[in-house]
């Protein structure tokens, strides 16, 4: 949340608040000039934490260093979450045994180390008369990785390519 998501000191709008002071202490409800003088006199600032709440809840803290503190709490968020990376297997309908091989040994070790693979097949000229011969490559790629990935999205046309997308069995 930004700076501009907070109600703070005289922004508070509310005759009466529910306050925290600045050592996490529940003061009860009071009013909002008693909850500004508190506030003031302390030398902090008087920030609306709750405003949904009946009363809403507002806290006496250093507004500076709570903004400090919420942005580093975003970026480390930020910092666990993991991005899945997809890689790609490129194939034709004619594409040899042998290459395949190598292909699917490939997608092997990326599914291994937690990636997906998206697994391709280009039609060129009048290759497009045969999409079962590629639906039969697909699907023989994904029994041969059945051990380590899971067809997550079946095969399927996308104009003169049939794609099927393989995700890593989580153990």
């Amino acid at each position: 949340m930004s700076a501009s998501d907070y109600r703070i000191n005289q922004r508070i709008r509310v005759p009466e608040v529910r306050l925290i002071d600045s050592d996490g202490e529940n003061k009860g409800v009071v009013t909002i000039d008693e909850a500004l003088a508190i506030a003031e006199s302390a030398e902090m600032d008087l920030v609306e934490i709750a405003p949904k709440a009946e009363p809403p809840v507002v806290r006496v803290l250093d507004f500076g260093k709570f903004l400090y503190e919420q942005s580093k709490k975003d970026r480390e968020a930020r910092k666990a979450q993991t991005k899945v990376e997809v890689k790609e297997i490129r194939l034709r309908p004619k594409t040899s045994e042998h290459h395949r091989s190598f292909k699917v040994k490939n997608a092997r070790r990326w599914l291994t180390e937690g990636k997906k693979v998206l697994a391709r097949i280009r039609f060129r000229g009048r290759e497009i008369t045969y999409p079962e011969i590629a639906l039969k490559d697909l699907k023989q790629i994904a029994e041969e990785l059945a051990d380590v990935g899971a067809i997550e999205q079946a095969p399927r046309m996308e104009g003169r390519t049939m794609f099927m997308v393989l995700a890593p069995i989580k153990k």
